[in-house]
């Protein structure tokens, strides 16, 4: 299974997980979800996410390191400030929310498996390779920062 570590650009893997739950709320539209979520809960996810992973992109544009998440040795610098005081992994938690704003939209339970699967699959092949080889390119900078701000949230 490394073989799939760092390989797939999380955008790619969050559209295959897209259009997955859609296919999941066509095939099992029951049990559906209260009307009142697919309206503004849905939208302000979406907002939410879109704004966490443009900060995230902010402040990596600022210490002009790389955004590519496949490429971690390219990594010209520990971003710890902005966003990244709170999360370590802004951009997947922008990816998550608005991941989160399309099941809500597709109004189905069985849509809600997307979000999960998303993040379990972006723990294991992307931010755990990730995490690697930041402290080996850092050590005990990134080693600190790992120790002060939690992953998510």
């Amino acid at each position: 299974m490394n073989t799939l570590e760092l390989k797939i650009p999380p955008p790619a893997v969050a559209a295959v997980v897209a259009l997955v739950m859609w296919a999941l709320s066509r095939a099992f539209p029951l049990p559906a979800l209260p009307g009142g979520f697919q309206g503004w809960p849905a939208v302000a996810s979406a907002l939410a996410g879109i704004a966490i992973a443009l900060a995230a992109i902010v402040s990596f544009r600022r210490a002009r390191t790389t955004v590519d998440p496949r490429r971690p040795e390219e990594t010209s610098a520990v971003v710890s400030s902005g966003i990244y005081r709170i999360t370590r992994n802004p951009m997947y938690l922008g990816v998550l929310l608005v991941l989160l704003a399309w099941a809500l939209r597709l109004g189905s339970a069985a849509a809600l498996l997307g979000p999960p699967a998303f993040l379990l699959y972006i723990e294991r092949f992307q931010i755990g390779p990730e995490e690697r080889l930041l402290t080996q390119r850092f050590g005990s900078l990134y080693t600190e920062y790992r120790a002060k701000v939690r992953r998510w949230l």
